[in-house]
């Protein structure tokens, strides 16, 4: 890590650190100062806000408008506050670079990874990147694996490679002396994974949710053999049956840290383990309808709509991502300030479209698959919806594996949900799929209408 990123960086964690102690009041204040900054900055420097926020330039935050994905890249050359940076530009440097080396020598770029049909270019300056790097140093810090110059810390990330994924990204970034990091593709063969995870002996696993699952696995049948003191899961949905082997395989349980590419950290858990805490002081979160109404805690959003209050070179001000997820009721006996996240359900996209059995199309949650498929004997499952075909492909399936049952309780719940009974097949493979940055979703969709 170059010494300007790594200083700013380590002022950065011991400011973060400083605001656990604040009161609620203390972290109003802050929102409110720093979302009036922000505004500031984006109506005087981008074209883009002082066309869409106009006659709405003092208006509270709830009332401006949702900024889409879409908008945000059809958009990008007036958005941006940088006048020079042109998108055709920066996707000719994805193009010919890579990942080594910044956009113009100052910009990192970030890409999504277009799951949900469009992706997304996403810049950081060196401000904003060592904001993105210190939000992941916060998850470990509030699970007690602090790394730094007097905490010598072994890591293993297993994630993507791909130089434009912004854990790979970060993955760079953090590489010094003091944090030995071995970075894992989630693509490569499970058995090169062992052989390398069980040489290198990480103090602390940070992975995929389903990798974490499938590493537990491998650990419980005694191929690898790692000691970690801390296992950390992101990007993907962590069910209750993945935390349970993972703990089983490991005997701690494991931390949810909950991130996308255009906010960095969003929450994470302390040690309490009683939810994760919103990162308030760094992104405004918004749980919501599908009307943009605000859902009380204790009630799944349809999205959320985030507030990057640090972001400068590109601007998010009520940005819209498909993800549902619940608040809690109450707070964290640690005593942070933070709003409490209790639960994340995944995509709006998880959420299947199937015929239904009167007629039209009802919505089947991801709930459904997760109550009957969690319970199997099996090491990995993935339901893949194609047209009016249903794939249930099984990893691992054990001698007690009732095929019948499944189809049986499948077909109950389903019908239970007012959807009609559809071409089910099941198949065992000896690996679930993987998409080119090493995520397995549970749910996908390929039909249509997401084409």
């Amino acid at each position: 890590m170059d010494v300007p990123l790594l200083t700013r960086l380590l002022w950065l964690r011991h400011r973060l650190h400083a605001r656990d102690a604040w009161s609620p009041a203390q972290l109003r204040l802050h929102q409110e100062s720093a979302l009036s900054e922000l505004r500031r900055f984006a109506y005087a420097r981008s074209p883009f806000y002082s066309r869409f926020h106009r006659g709405k330039l003092d208006r509270p935050l709830q009332e401006l408008p949702v900024l889409s994905k879409a908008e945000l890249m059809a958009s990008f050359d007036e958005l941006v506050t940088d006048r020079s940076v042109r998108l055709s530009e920066v996707q000719r440097h994805v193009a010919e670079t890579d990942g080594t080396r910044r956009f113009r020598d100052h910009y990192w770029v970030a890409l999504t990874s277009g799951s949900t049909g469009l992706r997304g270019v996403f810049l950081s300056d060196q401000a904003e990147w060592a904001t993105v790097l210190a939000s992941y140093v916060r998850a470990n810090d509030w699970a007690d694996i602090p790394a730094g110059l007097t905490h010598r810390l072994r890591m293993a990330v297993v994630s993507s490679r791909v130089p434009w994924h912004q854990s790979a990204q970060v993955g760079m970034s953090l590489r010094s002396p003091f944090v030995p990091v071995l970075r894992l593709d989630a693509t490569d063969s499970v058995g090169d994974l062992v052989s390398r995870l069980n040489e290198f002996q990480p103090a602390s696993l940070v992975a995929y949710a389903s990798m974490a699952r499938l590493l537990a696995e491998e650990q419980v049948a005694g191929r690898l053999r790692i000691s970690p003191r801390a296992v950390m899961c992101a990007s993907e949905v962590l069910t209750p049956e993945a935390a349970r082997r993972i703990q089983q395989a490991w005997g701690v349980r494991p931390f949810n840290v909950y991130a996308a590419t255009e906010t960095a950290g969003i929450a994470s858990e302390c040690s309490q383990q009683a939810g994760l805490h919103l990162y308030e002081d760094l992104v405004i979160t918004e749980v919501v309808d599908e009307k943009n109404r605000p859902v009380p805690p204790g009630t799944y959003g349809a999205k959320l709509l985030v507030t990057v209050l640090f972001s400068r070179t590109q601007p998010l001000i009520r940005y819209e991502m498909s993800d549902r997820v619940r608040l809690a009721s109450s707070p964290c006996p640690c005593g942070r300030p933070f709003a409490l996240m209790s639960d994340i359900q995944g995509r709006a996209e998880e959420v299947l479209r199937m015929a239904g059995r009167t007629g039209g199309e009802v919505s089947v949650h991801p709930n459904v698959f997760h109550r009957v498929l969690e319970a199997l004997p099996v090491r990995e499952w993935q339901v893949i919806q194609e047209a009016e075909e249903l794939r249930v492909l099984l990893a691992g399936a054990g001698p007690e594996f009732d095929e019948r049952r499944l189809r049986g309780e499948l077909a109950r719940d389903l019908a239970e949900q007012g959807a009609r009974e559809p071409v089910l097949r099941v198949e065992h493979v000896e690996h679930l799929p993987r998409t080119g940055l090493g995520k397995s979703p549970l749910i996908r969709a390929f039909h249509p209408r997401n084409s």
